[in-house]
């Protein structure tokens, strides 16, 4: 079965409850950075996202320095954003 591409109203929807995240120039990710107190903080952040995003079978895209991390949520078999990455930035959200 397809996974479906959100609509511009329901990725607004979705934006609009997710304040720390922007819309990639594209249209077709969702992407934030995030600052920890240092890099095992951080690492363990990473690690909570990762469990999660196994048993998800979806898996961000995501840049590490130090204690900032910058993460990337697109469906590529979607073409773009579908609620999937909506669920893992909730996630994120979540445990931030």
């Amino acid at each position: 079965m397809p996974i479906a591409r959100l609509t511009d109203a329901e990725r607004d929807a979705a934006l609009a409850e997710l304040p720390s995240w922007n819309l990639r120039e594209d249209s077709l990710a969702i992407e934030t950075e995030l600052k920890f107190a240092d890099f095992n903080e951080a690492f363990g952040f990473m690690t909570r996202v990762a469990l999660y995003a196994d048993k998800a079978d979806h898996h961000p895209e995501w840049f590490n320095v130090y204690s900032t991390v910058r993460i990337t949520l697109t469906t590529h078999d979607a073409d773009g954003l579908s609620e999937r990455d909506v669920a893992m930035a909730r996630f994120i959200e979540g445990i931030r």
